[in-house]
């Protein structure tokens, strides 16, 4: 009984001390990814030199794809450098241009030799940048009055006041916008702005500004939302989530998490939406009525939406990929036979994208080139995870991957699919940057008009519009009465190109 009772102890402390293993290995590794974030290299890029792979497709490896770091919860800023080829500054055709002419005087202008004026015959020019530094102006508007001196009955006649977009509000369209830019863009807090227009003569509260942005994001919700129907109008939508803190006097610490989820459509449109919490209700409040495919990471707040069957899930190779990246110390070897396999699915991308084909075209090329990669990955992968602890990095990663296999395959039987999330990761990375400056929204409805705004600025990103220029012209238009439907930055753009704004 002794020896039995022993030896059940020692078994029992063994277990004991391998879970206490693995829980160690567990926390080392949130240690060590926490001081990779803050100190190592954010790139997820891998050296082009990976062996043999254990499964068919072992054809020399084609250069890493690009990477877009995912916005994280918390977020550790790295700034990175890349070389760019030496060459001229680019200058922009619009930018203005003075001209300034340097000539010789007549009487110098003789030949030496015969003492005949000389002719010209070419010029030499050459550029330089100058900077003048922001000018706050005020614009005085004078209105003469006309009355009869014979005749009061008659009244006073007085010229109609211009049209702004805050009604008896010393802001112009012009100041309005670039306040928005200043802040949702340039990532510049109300506070400093206030500090910079007091540097140039006009001491602006940081209360009016507030105001004013307030007003200018009641103004311009209406285009967000003709925005959102033409985005839930696109075939595929992109979507991903990163939270903001939000001011809540009520709430124990003072402060709690609100979201701004994203929807990207295929018009080179985003949408971002803010939701005081991150359940289910957001995206499907969003979506309710849309009919495609949706392209979202693993979160299960997605899985309500499709229920009904009337949208079909595509997952993100880049996060999968991911999460390999963040088990590669504790498997090396294993890890990097995913990530070459991984890289070859890319470089079918970058052919598509260099051959410019449509999406027939591109769902013929992966048909020919990823599907095979992919049938060899998948079995492999589910090997694996059968052989490695559930809650181990690997194991993690193999999990995800298993899990979302059907989505993360949908995209080589449909051209018109990504084979990752990046587009919609790009513009939380603009969030993700703000919010280290501006650090948290005032409330509820100070998230809401942050998402109103983003949503017009990072249009304007992807359409390669000033933003600027945008909404200067899209708040005084509004103001003077024009439909906000036809203020959208597509329709802005494609009218300008028309000649029509």
């Amino acid at each position: 009984m002794t020896d039995a009772a022993d030896s059940k102890e020692m078994q029992q402390l063994r277990a004991r001390n391998a879970a206490l293993e693995a829980e160690k290995a567990a926390l080392q590794h949130k240690v060590d990814m926490l001081l990779h974030q803050l100190y190592g290299k954010k790139a997820e890029r891998r050296a082009d030199n990976h062996p043999q792979l254990p499964f068919p497709g072992d054809e020399p490896d084609p250069p890493p794809p690009p990477h877009v770091d995912e916005a994280e919860d918390e977020e550790f800023e790295t700034i990175t450098y890349t070389r760019k080829k030496r060459g001229a500054t680019r200058i922009s055709k619009d930018l203005p241009r003075e001209v300034v002419r340097l000539d010789i005087a007549e009487e110098n202008r003789k030949c030496p030799c015969c003492g005949d004026p000389m002719e010209q015959i070419g010029e030499e020019s050459s550029e330089r940048l100058d900077y003048t530094p922001a000018v706050v102006k005020v614009i005085e508007t004078v209105r003469p009055k006309y009355a009869c001196k014979k005749h009061e009955e008659a009244g006073v006649l007085t010229a109609e006041p211009p049209t702004h977009p805050i009604k008896k509000g010393m802001a112009t369209a012009g100041l309005l916008s670039h306040v928005l830019v200043s802040k949702y863009k340039d990532h510049l807090p109300l506070y400093r702005q206030s500090r910079i227009f007091a540097r140039h003569g006009a001491e602006i509260p940081e209360s009016t500004l507030c105001d004013w942005v307030r007003q200018a994001a009641d103004m311009l919700q209406p285009v967000v939302a003709a925005m959102r129907t033409s985005v839930l109008d696109s075939e595929v939508v992109q979507t991903d989530d990163t939270p903001v803190l939000v001011i809540d006097r009520q709430h124990q610490q003072g402060r709690r998490r609100g979201f701004l989820w994203a929807y990207v459509g295929d018009r080179a449109e985003v949408v971002f939406d803010f939701t005081s919490g991150r359940s289910r209700a957001g995206p499907m409040a969003f979506l309710d009525g849309y009919c495609g495919i949706l392209q979202a990471d693993a979160y299960a707040g997605y899985d309500q939406v499709f229920v009904s069957g009337d949208v079909d899930e595509a997952g993100c190779m880049a996060h999968a990929r991911r999460k390999f990246v963040e088990a590669e110390a504790a498997d090396p070897i294993n890890v990097g036979h995913v990530i070459a396999a991984m890289r070859k699915l890319y470089r079918v991308e970058r052919q598509a994208k260099e051959q410019g084909l449509d999406a027939d075209g591109r769902r013929d090329l992966r048909q020919r080139e990823s599907k095979p990669v992919m049938d060899a990955m998948g079995p492999w992968i589910r090997e694996l995870h059968r052989s490695v602890l559930p809650k181990s990095p690997l194991g993690k990663a193999t999990g995800y991957a298993v899990r979302q296999w059907d989505a993360l395959n949908r995209f080589v039987d449909d051209g018109r699919i990504e084979i990752d999330n990046n587009r919609v990761e790009r513009q939380m990375r603009t969030v993700a940057v703000g919010r280290k400056n501006w650090l948290f929204a005032g409330s509820d409805a100070g998230g809401t008009r942050a998402a109103i705004i983003y949503s017009l600025t990072c249009t304007c990103g992807l359409l390669g519009i000033e933003p600027w220029a945008y909404l200067k012209d899209a708040l005084q238009r509004l103001a003077e009465g024009k439909s906000a439907g036809e203020l959208t930055p597509r329709l802005w753009l494609a009218a300008r190109n028309a000649g029509d704004c």
